[in-house]
Formats: structure tokens, C-alpha cells, sequence
């Protein structure tokens, strides 16, 4: 049986003002860097009580969000309705099961560092764009270890940009692009926030 690692703060986790601050500064870049339609279905990995998404779901039709955390997704579950498109919510480990969708675009925010294989991760995502997709995914800057004070299942102390880019690049994603997106204030320190945007490619080149 899985752990839910977020059963004791699902309930107020967005009366945090500086979590709630950053999430905003990653929707706004997020929205920077992509031009969303209204015909767009997309996947938030890690949708947590749904920060993200509600800051994108005017610009889309759909969106499937998709999280390990019962807690997290019952607190989602009681706002869908207000929510400005269409929203699906699955319980489910990404990192262990497939799902049969084929989705215009994947947006992720703090989640990364939670997965323990991301190569395979990006594989995952890859395999789950139509052609011409892209990938929106935030994450922390390499960090000492002190930005979790409490077990949330953290497999990496942030990421350096470089080496995350290029895990993309392998997975076989173009045109990789990584940007500040925000800065997370903490008492024992201040924290920088990415984002990396990448694309499927469009079409696959055939050697002549």
C-alpha cells in the first residue's frame, strides 16, 4: 500500500502564502513560455491540491491531473467544479503505471525531485505527447538538502539545469529551454525555482 506523504498537510496546504506565491510565479512563467488554445488537453504531473492548474485551466479545454496523494486529490476533487475547463483527476504512481493518453502538453510544478528515476520519467512523458507537444516542468535548483524539514519522499536535492535539460534531450525531446521561474523564502534560506519547456517534435526525419 502506497504512503501518502501529504495525508497531514493536504488540508492547509494552500494557506502557505509562500508556496502559494511560488506556484503563481511558475504559472506565470509557464504561461509565458507556452501558447496554450482552448482546444488543448494536457496532463499536470503532480497536481497536488491543483495550484497550477487552476492558473491555466482558461487558456486549455482539458485538463487530466495526476497524483500519488489521496489527500491532495480529494482537496482538488471538492474545487473542480469552480475550475475553469474540464478536469479529470487520477490516483495514480506514475512512475509504476502507464496511462493511455495521448495529450498536447505535460506541466509539472515541484514534483521532479520526488521521482526517483527521472530520465525514465521523461521517457514516460515523451511517450505520452501527441507529435508537436511539449513539456512545461518546474522544479528546485540543486539545494543542501534543507529545503524538506519532513519525509515527502524526496529523491533529489534539487536539480542542476544542465544535467536536467539534457535528461530531456535524451528522452528525445528539442528545443529545451530552462529559465528562473521563481525563488522560494524560507527561514534557513532562499531557494531558486526553474523551468524547463521542451517539444516533441513535430514529425520524425527519415534519412534519404
Amino acid at each position: 500500500m502506497t504512503i501518502d506523504r501529504f495525508a497531514h498537510k493536504a488540508h492547509n496546504y494552500e494557506q502557505n502564502p509562500d508556496r502559494v506565491d511560488n506556484v503563481a510565479n511558475i504559472a506565470r512563467s509557464v504561461l509565458e513560455g507556452i501558447a496554450f488554445d482552448r482546444s488543448m488537453h494536457i496532463v499536470d504531473f503532480g497536481s497536488g491540491t491543483g495550484l497550477l492548474l487552476e492558473k491555466i485551466a482558461p487558456y486549455v479545454g482539458k485538463i487530466t491531473a495526476v497524483d500519488i496523494s489521496r489527500s491532495m486529490n480529494l482537496q482538488l476533487r471538492e474545487k473542480k467544479d469552480r475550475l475553469a475547463c474540464d478536469i479529470d483527476i487520477l490516483e495514480v504512481d506514475l512512475e509504476k503505471t502507464s496511462i493511455p493518453l495521448q495529450v498536447d502538453g505535460i506541466v509539472s510544478s515541484m514534483t521532479m525531485h520526488h521521482v526517483a528515476d527521472v530520465e525514465a520519467m521523461f521517457v514516460k512523458f515523451y511517450s505520452m505527447l501527441k507529435a508537436g507537444g511539449f513539456i512545461a516542468i518546474s522544479d528546485l535548483d540543486t539545494e543542501d538538502g534543507s529545503f524538506h524539514t519532513e519525509d515527502t519522499g524526496v529523491f533529489h536535492h534539487g536539480f542542476d539545469r544542465g544535467a536536467f535539460a539534457e535528461a530531456a534531450s535524451k528522452a528525445g525531446f528539442q528545443c529545451a529551454k530552462v529559465s528562473s521561474a521563481s525563488v522560494v523564502h524560507k527561514p534557513q534560506g532562499d531557494y531558486g525555482v526553474f523551468l524547463l519547456t521542451a517539444t516533441r517534435p513535430a514529425q520524425a526525419f527519415i534519412d534519404a
